[in-house]
């Protein structure tokens, strides 16, 4: 059976996530995160693929990427696998799969939402670890937008250089928005979401990716149908 296609469009916001499988680490310590964020940043750059933000949790890795090129979403993650599993299965001395079968995306409407979608993925280390705060997690991109550090795979959103006029009023804006944190309802969208391959965002959002790709991204309701919502995933 021929694999279903991929959601994905040049220009556009997406959430990619890869599982260890059956939820095992895919990192054995600090080196293998390093050599992990220090791939990405080659293979984004050589396919031309925007990272905005990512966390590295012990068996998931988080990204907001935007490609110049539909394809490059797909190439960026075949090479990571390749690159990355290769040098963890030596270093390790192991054999065999380390992700759990393919990457999965979403897609998100940035411009809407694309400061939400930092801001979910900067939170899962405290959401889903000991991390006590996003800041001070060292593998995520929190750090750089909070202005602990610069890191040269970040490439800002938009929506983050329009929190304020200085590096000090986007870093204290963002803080103030890592604090407060996003709606449960919306985290639970972007996790559905990026699980059932769909959108998060407008329904006219999700009409124009439906146009585009001719994947169905909007979820399917059983039974009678219902007044139009206004957001979908």
């Amino acid at each position: 059976m021929a694999r279903a296609k991929r959601l994905a469009l040049a220009g556009e916001l997406h959430h990619l996530m890869q599982r260890g499988h059956n939820r095992q680490s895919v990192f054995g310590d600090d080196a293998d995160r390093a050599s992990y964020l220090s791939m990405l940043h080659v293979a984004a750059t050589d396919y031309g693929v925007a990272i905005h933000a990512y966390a590295l949790l012990d068996a998931e890795v988080h990204l907001l990427a935007t490609p110049q090129e539909a394809p490059a979403i797909s190439r960026l993650m075949q090479s990571m696998g390749r690159r990355y599993v290769t040098r963890f299965n030596r270093r390790h001395a192991r054999s065999g799969t380390l992700w759990e079968g393919r990457f999965r995306t979403s897609l998100i409407e940035g411009a809407a939402l694309g400061l939400d979608a930092v801001i979910y993925v900067e939170s899962l280390p405290v959401r889903t670890g000991p991390v006590g705060a996003a800041g001070d997690c060292l593998w995520s991109s929190a750090g750089h937008h909070l202005g602990h550090r610069r890191d040269a795979l970040i490439t800002e959103l938009a929506a983050y250089w329009a929190l304020g006029n200085t590096p000090f009023e986007r870093e204290l804006a963002h803080a103030h928005r890592l604090q407060e944190g996003v709606e449960r309802t919306l985290c639970e969208r972007f996790e559905m979401a990026v699980l059932q391959g769909r959108t998060v965002g407008s329904t006219s959002f999700a009409a124009a990716v439906e146009e585009q790709t001719g994947l169905p991204v909007r979820a399917r309701v059983r039974g009678r149908p219902r007044h139009p919502r206004i957001d979908t995933f």
